[in-house]
């Protein structure tokens, strides 16, 4: 591998910069675990016990939202799709949407009373319709959960009510939030919905953040008396968007000012600047017996990186390239590395790729190469 420093792209050169940037330390938050995550970039912002197993609530209906979302999607329901709810899921303990054993409901309703009003009659109708019983749903959730990387966690129902094997991490619910947005964006906006009727009856979304912080447009609560109040809440402020978890606190009034303190922390103190478009070539590197002499490299999808406010213009970028690289060069194929640094710190190490293909050349151009290669080598 060669090294090769480039810079950054001249509008992210032009911000501002600080002598040193003022980040005070995280806000105290009274919670048993906490996680703060920047959405664009992938960092995380702040965390206590992200890896900590904890008593997700309500918080599971992520899961069970993801598979419903998954499940339309793939046209294996609809939302005009009529359903019953069963004996079962009538008599399910806890926050409820109210079904009626003798009305059928609709899937877009169910969606509704399970993200809203957190019905849990509703997510068992729709995990015994998905799956044929509330059992074999779990084994889905799980199955899910490892598709999406959510090593720590192990789901047993789709409502969230206590079981002693029902656990999850705050880590791993800020991917599944992320997983949401990213692969649902057509759906995510129910998580913003401030108040749902169903059967006569009104429920407000118990998200306090929803009518108090004009940035904050998601996600969920959960509560059981055992696990405490629990809140994953999506902010997005100046095209930026935040994800905060916090678990285990003592009410709803503390669970929505402990998250809006996070929230809050990450959106004043930090920035999260494009470093990359994507295919934008971050620079040319030379291509041995290829039918061109250099290739661009870079990434598929646009960068982002988050450093404290007025930081940006003191990041170095290192790029390493694979030398020597030889055709044939597949649009896509890692060629590289680069690490971003502030201040002697790497704060992130990313793959770069090629941006386009490089076939391979004639013989008599493979050839010329071996020798020029071959040269060079004896020389070094």
């Amino acid at each position: 591998m060669n090294s090769m420093k480039t810079s950054l792209i001249a509008a992210l050169i032009a911000l501002p910069s600080l002598a040193h940037a003022f980040v005070p330390p995280v806000p105290e938050i009274a919670a048993k675990s906490y996680y703060l995550y920047d959405k664009q970039s992938g960092q995380v912002l702040a965390a206590r016990d992200p890896d900590m197993k904890i008593e997700p609530a309500s918080l599971t209906k992520m899961m069970t939202a993801y598979i419903t979302f998954k499940m339309v999607k793939e046209g294996k329901l609809k939302l005009d799709q009529t359903l019953l709810v069963s004996d079962k899921g009538w008599r399910t303990e806890g926050s409820r949407m109210y079904l009626d054993p003798k009305v059928p409901a609709t899937v877009d309703e169910l969606i509704k009373g399970m993200i809203v009003q957190s019905g849990n009659d509703a997510c068992v109708t729709l995990a015994e319709a998905i799956a044929g019983s509330e059992e074999v749903f779990a084994q889905l959730m799980n199955k899910e959960a490892k598709r999406l990387g959510l090593h720590n966690s192990f789901f047993t129902n789709s409502t969230g009510l206590p079981d002693p094997a029902l656990l999850v991490t705050t880590s791993d619910l800020g991917r599944l939030a992320t997983a949401i947005i990213n692969d649902f964006p057509e759906y995510y906006p129910i998580y913003g919905i401030k108040e749902f009727k169903y059967n006569n009856i009104s429920q407000p979304n118990r998200n306090l953040l929803l009518y108090r912080d004009p940035f904050v447009d998601g996600m969920k609560t959960g509560h059981t008396a055992s696990a405490g109040y629990n809140l994953v809440a999506s902010s997005k402020r100046d095209g930026r968007r935040l994800i905060s978890v916090v678990v285990g606190t003592t009410s709803p009034e503390v669970r929505a000012t402990e998250s809006s303190k996070l929230l809050n922390w990450g959106a004043q103190f930090f920035e999260t600047p494009r470093l990359y478009a994507a295919k934008q070539a971050v620079q040319q590197v030379p291509v041995w017996k290829g039918k061109a002499d250099t290739v661009g490299v870079g990434f598929m999808q646009d960068q982002y990186i988050t450093v404290p406010k007025g930081d940006a213009a003191k990041l170095k970028i290192d790029l390493v390239s694979q030398q020597p690289l030889m055709a044939p060069i597949k649009e896509g194929q890692v060629v590289g590395t680069m690490k971003i640094s502030l201040e002697g710190k790497v704060l992130s190490e990313r793959k770069v790729v090629a941006i386009a293909s490089v076939e391979e050349a004639n013989i008599f151009g493979r050839a010329w190469d071996t020798i020029r290669l071959w040269w060079k080598g004896l020389f070094n």
